[in-house]
């Protein structure tokens, strides 16, 4: 064979190679990490709020440990009613705590999915998850990023894997839910946070002031529908 007969050979083999993709390579995979609390590199992903930033009293800490079977997580503290007298802030009573992640470097592009699974270890109370996406629900003048939350309620001391869809989480505003037929933008989500308050979730739910702890383990993005 000349050497131009073979260049010729090889860049048409490289073609039908390239034309010939197969069409399981453009799908994404079914599921997608999206946190994983195997390591204590983990912690500089998050930070840490409270009611004490506007006068309250309750606390927080999270940490990674051994459980007893490999790392994991561990999101606890103490939730209080109580405020600080002279507080110059006005709000009658404390009773929430959460760990929200740093925002990502830019955004994550969750459109190949439909549901949040969280691999948790509670205490009977009913956390709450949030997706926070770029904004566009709220004035173009509000800083904040558009919130998407959901209740998710663990059994107490067993592992549990929470499955959330998407379609769940409600659009809302300091808290509030947004009374509107909104929909989520998967495709431009930006952090995501666990919180727990002392009072409302679900009825079958421990509340009240008092400690609370949730054992994480991982986030995961999935794909339960056929695409």
């Amino acid at each position: 064979m000349s050497r131009f007969r073979g260049l010729w050979q090889a860049s048409l083999n490289a073609t039908k190679k390239a034309l010939a993709w197969n069409v399981d390579d453009l799908i994404p995979p079914s599921e997608k990490y999206i946190f994983n609390f195997n390591s204590k590199e983990e912690l500089k992903r998050w930070h840490l709020y409270s009611d004490s930033e506007y006068g309250g009293l309750s606390s927080a800490s999270l940490e990674i440990s051994d459980a007893g079977n490999g790392l994991s997580g561990i999101f606890s503290g103490n939730l209080s009613l109580d405020v600080t007298e002279g507080s110059k802030w006005n709000i009658s009573r404390g009773g929430f705590c959460g760990m929200r992640s740093k925002k990502f470097d830019g955004f994550i592009d969750l459109d190949a999915y439909d549901t949040i699974a969280l691999k948790l270890r509670g205490d009977g109370r009913c956390y709450i998850s949030t997706i926070y996406t770029e904004n566009w629900v709220n004035s173009p003048g509000q800083q904040e990023d558009n919130s998407w939350q959901a209740f998710v309620f663990v059994p107490k001391d067993n592992w549990y894997i929470k499955k959330i869809p998407l379609a769940h989480y409600l659009p809302t505003w300091r808290g509030n839910v947004i009374d509107d037929n909104l929909e989520m933008n998967p495709s431009r989500v930006v952090g995501m946070s666990l919180s727990v308050n002392a009072e409302g979730g679900v009825p079958s739910a421990r509340s009240g002031p008092g400690d609370f702890k949730l054992e994480i383990d991982w986030i995961k993005a999935l794909r339960t529908q056929a695409p």
